[in-house]
């Protein structure tokens, strides 16, 4: 038997090495010996130029957008002020002069 670590995640001891990382074949959790936790840190949003985004940034739409609903449109150049990152499928909610409130996603906008 091996002498690798039990999955950190499920507790399996049934762990085995794929190339320099370790992998659980019960809950599939992949990790390195050296960073027994994984990659639990928060995936950055970013922009179209993959900068990345923070709340409070200002960006600029890239793309007309259509307002779903409506018969507006969001111009390419449009700014938009004090941004706030969000979970799930659009990253962004912010608010748009003219237009109101609205949901973004990261890849129709740059930093500004």
């Amino acid at each position: 038997m091996s002498n690798l670590p039990p999955c950190p995640e499920c507790g399996s001891a049934y762990t085995y090495e794929d190339g320099n990382l370790l992998v659980c074949p019960e809950c599939a959790h992949e990790w390195s010996l050296s960073d027994p936790q994984g990659d639990n840190e928060e995936p950055a949003v970013t922009d179209a130029n993959g900068n990345a985004l923070a709340d409070g940034d200002t960006v600029t739409v890239i793309k007309d957008l259509k307002v779903k609903g409506s018969s507006s449109v969001v111009k390419v150049g449009t700014k938009v002020k004090n941004i706030r990152l969000v979970e799930g499928d659009h990253d962004i909610d912010c608010k748009i002069d003219g237009i109101g409130a609205m949901k973004l996603k990261s890849r129709f906008v740059k930093r500004a």
